[in-house]
């Protein structure tokens, strides 16, 4: 009797824990099942973000094959995503209006924003982005902005300014030859008091052809077409040229303007000589115009088998370091510098900017507040250093 009470007993405990783990069963199926569900939510609202996102997106998976391509994509480049999904950006080159974004796709940077001609009347801006999980690359997400429009507008404006700067150079010109002759006497001798008064009105003249010239040359660079006989050169001799202009106007500021050259011949550089000479002259200019008496400028050349610098160093009030982002700005002009020179364009340095970047270099600039600025000017050597170590 006592054997059959504990067996009966054992069956109940048995059925208990049997019973237990069921409902602990059904509770993760239910928490399995809620957790499906949520995910499912979560998953329609991304599909539901990339489907109705604005811009075009692609996403690549780490072994470099496309794994989502969204409905404003699939318009931008004219294909249907189940052509394109699961294939690598190799692959993908067989739809022609993929092809400038896959090349640029190719460029090495985690992140980077690049405009791109997908089609004739179509350009974006390409945004690409290095997904990661902690420190695992997880593939690129690339994201095709539509400025199209802001380009239209752009090129407008730059032929606005080019039609109405030519339109002005023609009258400018005649008006400063009829106050040369006039200050030189060809109708008549002229008192003093009129000479001076010629004299400023030439000036003033003057200002306004720079002003023009300085904006012809904005919209050749914005039009692409500013570089036009680049050849290999040695910098040192553009640098010759140009500062000699610059000798006596430091003299008469009383400025000490040192010239700081290589010991060693560099290497040639591929450049347009004159532009480079100009933007060389505007960061002299500069230096020369914001520096104190009793300042120094110094401009120095150095370089190496890759690379050749060309540096302007002044004394003079330097650039506000809160404004010092906008340097290169078109028509920005720091605010010390507009109580020194109220008649700059602001245009000096953006020139600087593109005239380098267009030779394939860079610009940088150290600047600390009353105690002066450093531009620097860095191209690429194009000469191949087996001919250059030849002349030796």
């Amino acid at each position: 009797m006592e054997k059959e009470t504990r067996t009966t007993r054992s069956i109940i405990a048995r059925t208990q824990r049997l019973e237990e783990m069921r409902a602990a069963l059904l509770n993760m199926l239910e928490d399995t099942e809620e957790a499906r569900r949520d995910a499912e939510a979560e998953r329609n609202k991304i599909q539901t973000i990339i489907t109705n996102f604005s811009d075009g997106l692609l996403v690549f998976n780490p072994n470099g094959r496309l794994d989502v391509i969204n409905p404003h994509a699939e318009k931008i480049f004219g294909i249907q995503a189940e052509d394109a999904l699961g294939l690598t950006k190799e692959e993908l080159v067989r739809f022609p209006t993929m092809m400038a974004s896959l090349k640029i796709l190719n460029e090495k940077e985690d992140v980077f924003r690049r405009e791109v001609l997908i089609q004739e009347t179509f350009v974006a801006e390409l945004t690409k982005i290095q997904i990661r999980l902690g420190r695992t690359p997880m593939g690129i997400m690339v994201i095709f902005h539509d400025i199209t429009r802001e380009k239209e507008i752009e090129r407008l404006k730059t032929e606005f300014v080019s039609l109405t700067a030519h339109q002005l150079r023609t009258p400018l010109s005649a008006i400063k030859w009829i106050l040369r002759a006039l200050s030189e006497g060809d109708v008549g001798e002229l008192e003093a008091k009129q000479k001076d008064m010629l004299e400023k009105a030439y000036n003033s003249n003057e200002r306004m052809i720079d002003l023009i010239n300085d904006l012809l040359n904005v919209t050749k660079i914005e039009e692409g077409r500013y570089l036009y006989q680049p050849v290999l050169s040695h910098i040192t001799d553009v640098v010759n040229v140009v500062v000699k202009d610059y000798i006596e106007l430091a003299k008469r500021k009383d400025i000490v303007f040192k010239v700081q050259k290589p010991l060693r011949k560099l290497p040639r550089v591929l450049i347009d000589k004159e532009k480079i000479s100009l933007a060389i002259q505007n960061l002299i200019d500069n230096a020369i115009k914001y520096t104190p008496r009793k300042g120094t400028v110094t401009v120095s050349v150095v370089g190496s088998s890759k690379e050749v610098k060309v540096s302007v160093q002044d004394s003079g009030m330097g650039i506000p370091k809160a404004q010092q982002n906008r340097v290169f700005g078109k028509f920005f002009r720091a605010t010390n510098a507009q109580t020194v020179d109220t008649e700059g364009s602001g245009l000096g340095l953006y020139l600087v900017k593109n005239i380098v970047e267009a030779h394939d270099g860079k610009v940088d600039f150290i600047s600390t507040a009353q105690k002066g600025t450093t531009f620097t000017i860095t191209l690429p050597v194009k000469e191949e250093v087996g001919e250059f170590l030849k002349k030796f």
